[in-house]
C-alpha cells in the first residue's frame, strides 16, 4: 500500500517479530489503551485465516504494520494484501532500540513484537512505508541476485578444481583452455583427468577434440601435443592422485550442471530487461553491458520518491561514508550497515565504466595519481556516478556522454583540463 501522505489514518498498528515456526503479534488499535498480543503459525493457511480476519474486523481500513526485513516469505505473503501499510526495518535498529530500555540487551520475541509496536506508534513521522516495484521489476531483481549468487558459486567451484589439478596435474591448467568453466575445459578433465591418462590417447583423437571445441590454431594443438608427449608427471603417489581424481570429477559436474543454469538466469533477465520501460535509460551507461544494467535498474527501481535526492541514495546503498564528530575530533569510515549487493553493483560498474567513459578513467587517474587505493577511487568514482544516474532516472533521460563532458568544461572542473576536447 501507499501511503501518499503522511496524514494517512490507519485503523490499527501492528508489530510482527517473526521467526520460522511462529510470529509473535503485537497490535493496538488506534485510541485503545491495551495492547492485544498473539502467537500465529507460520504456516500459510493460518496466516491467511489471520489476514482475512484482520480486514473483516476493520472493514478493510489501512492498518500499519512494522516488521524486521523487505524480503522473505512473511512479507512477500503481506505484499498482496493491499490494506496493508508495511514498514520494514533493519534489525539493527530494533537491536538498538531494545538496548535503549534493556540493559542485558537479550532478544525476546513477544518482547521485540512489542517494542516494534511501539517504535511505529512514537517514530512513524521518521518511517517510511514501503512501495514495492511492479512485479516484473522485483522478479528482474531477484533473479539478478540469483545469477550473481550462481556465478560466485561457480567462481568458488572453479577456484576449487584449479587448486586441486595444481597438486598433481597442473598442466591441464593450460591443456584444458584458460577458463575451466568452459565446455572444452570441462569435457578435457571428464576424459583424461590425469596424465597418465591423456598420454595414453592417440594424437589423432586429441587433434578431433581440440578441432570440435573450437580450437583451429594448428600451431596451439601441435604444441600443445608436444608438450603432451614431452611431459611427466607432479606426482605419482596413490594417496595423492586418486582422491584428487574423484574431488575434479565431482567439481567438473558441479560446473557443468551451473553452466546451464546460468545462461537461463541471463536469458530471462535478458528477456525483462528488454521489455522494461527503463531499460533505455540503463543500457545508455558506459561499460554497464548486459550484466550490470539490469543490477543497476532493479537497485534503482521504479518507485521515483523512494530515493527523494542522491544523497539518500548514495547513503542507503553504502558508498556515501560515515562522518562521526565528538568535540574537537571528527573521523570518517566505511558505513558497514548497507545492502552488499547494492553496493557491489555500483561498486562494480564503476570498475567497467573506466574503461568505456573517457572522464571516469580520468577522474579514477586522478584520484590514484593523489594517492587513493584501486578501490577507495572506485567508491568515489561510484559517488560521483550515482548523483549522475539519479538526476537521469529522475527525469528518465538515457545518459549522454558527451553532454556531460561538456557540462564539465562550462563549469571549469579541474577534470576538464584531463578530458581532450574533441574535434570540431
Amino acid at each position: 500500500m501507499n501511503e501518499s501522505s503522511p496524514r494517512l489514518e490507519l485503523a490499527a498498528l501492528i508489530g510482527i517479530d517473526w521467526a520460522d515456526q511462529q510470529h509473535e503479534i503485537a497490535l493496538r488499535e488506534v485510541g485503545a489503551d491495551r495492547i492485544e498480543t498473539m502467537q500465529l503459525s507460520a504456516k500459510p493457511e493460518a496466516l491467511r485465516d489471520w489476514l482475512r480476519a484482520l480486514r473483516t474486523r476493520f472493514g478493510g481500513r489501512p492498518v500499519g504494520v512494522i516488521l524486521e526485513q523487505s524480503r522473505g516469505p512473511l512479507i512477500h505473503a503481506l505484499l498482496e494484501h493491499e490494506f496493508l501499510a508495511l514498514y520494514p526495518v533493519n534489525p539493527a535498529t530494533v537491536k538498538w532500540f531494545r538496548r535503549s530500555f534493556y540493559g542485558s540487551g537479550s532478544k525476546d520475541d513477544p518482547r521485540d513484537a512489542a517494542l516494534l509496536l511501539e517504535l511505529l506508534e512514537k517514530h512513524r513521522d521518521r518511517l517510511h512505508p514501503w512501495t514495492p516495484d511492479d512485479s516484473e521489476t522485483r522478479l528482474l531483481g531477484r533473479l539478478v541476485e540469483g545469477r550473481r549468487r550462481a556465478v560466485d558459486e561457480r567462481t568458488q567451484l572453479v577456484q576449487r578444481l584449479t587448486a586441486e589439478l595444481k597438486s598433481y596435474f597442473p598442466q591441464a591448467l593450460d591443456w584444458a583452455g584458460t577458463e575451466l568453466a568452459s565446455p572444452m575445459a570441462l569435457d578435457f578433465l571428464r576424459q583424461w583427468p590425469t596424465l597418465s591418462l591423456l598420454k595414453g590417447e592417440r594424437e589423432p583423437a586429441l587433434r578431433r577434440f581440440y578441432s570440435l571445441h573450437n580450437c583451429r590454431s594448428k600451431e596451439q594443438i601441435e604444441r600443445r601435443l608436444r608438450e603432451i608427449r614431452r611431459a611427466v608427471p607432479l606426482v605419482t603417489d596413490p594417496a595423492i592422485v586418486e582422491p584428487s581424481v574423484l574431488t575434479v570429477r565431482m567439481l567438473v559436474e558441479q560446473i557443468r550442471a551451473l553452466n546451464p543454469v546460468i545462461e537461463h538466469y541471463e536469458e530471462r533477465i535478458a528477456e525483462l530487461f528488454a521489455r522494461h520501460p527503463d531499460a533505455p535509460l540503463f543500457r545508455s551507461l558506459p561499460g554497464a553491458g548486459a550484466a550490470l544494467a539490469p543490477r543497476l535498474l532493479t537497485a534503482f527501481g521504479t518507485d521515483r520518491s523512494r530515493f527523494p535526492s542522491a544523497g539518500v541514495l548514495q547513503q542507503y546503498c553504502g558508498i556515501a561514508p560515515v562522518t562521526e564528530r565528538s568535540g574537537k575530533s571528527r573521523w570518517v569510515h566505511w558505513r558497514w550497515a548497507a545492502p552488499r549487493f547494492l553496493r557491489q553493483s555500483f561498486h562494480e560498474f564503476a570498475g567497467q565504466s573506466i574503461r568505456s567513459s573517457v572522464w571516469a578513467r580520468a577522474y579514477y587517474e586522478m584520484l590514484r595519481e593523489r594517492g587513493k587505493s584501486h578501490h577507495s577511487a572506485l567508491r568515489a568514482l561510484a559517488f560521483k556516478w550515482l548523483r549522475i544516474l539519479w538526476r537521469c532516472w529522475q527525469d528518465r533521460r538515457p545518459y549522454c556522454e558527451a553532454e556531460y563532458m561538456a557540462a564539465l568544461r562550462r563549469a571549469g572542473s579541474p577534470l576538464a583540463h584531463r578530458i581532450p576536447v574533441p574535434a570540431s
